[in-house]
């Protein structure tokens, strides 16, 4: 089962969990498709076969200005060989810090037109995903 999009009662609790911690990092953990799919989206597809690398990178295109915008940032983005401690059968193909000042900010950005017009890149490029909310103690 891969997970792609936070269900409504996710959503509810991430809110409930972290409105009022201030300042919540998410953790990304994402798994790339070999080939992007964008059925369903052609209105964002690039006109030739990408890799879903190629259309996360589009959507970090579009979406990196919004985060700024929303005042959230970038804190760390990389790629991992697999777990020191965890599943030797599992992988990330690329791992994504990003702040958000808060709650508020997070909701801001994820309803922003201008992102989910575009959100469809990363719909097409991800085979698997994790988010984990992080907030500092």
């Amino acid at each position: 089962m891969s997970h792609i999009a936070a269900t409504p009662e996710a959503g509810k609790q991430f809110y409930q969990a972290y409105h009022d911690q201030g300042k919540v990092v998410m953790l990304n953990l994402l798994k790339f498709k070999t080939v992007a799919d964008y059925s369903g989206l052609e209105h964002l597809d690039p006109g030739k076969e990408i890799s879903g690398r190629e259309a996360y990178q589009l959507y970090m295109e579009a979406t990196t200005p919004l985060l700024k915008a929303a005042g959230s940032r970038v804190l760390f983005l990389g790629e991992s060989a697999g777990y020191l401690i965890g599943p030797q059968d599992e992988s990330w193909d690329l791992v994504l810090l990003v702040e958000h000042g808060s709650v508020a900010q997070f909701v801001a950005f994820a309803q922003n037109e201008d992102d989910l017009k575009t959100a469809g890149h990363r719909t097409a490029a991800l085979a698997d995903s994790r988010l984990l909310p992080i907030s500092q103690k």
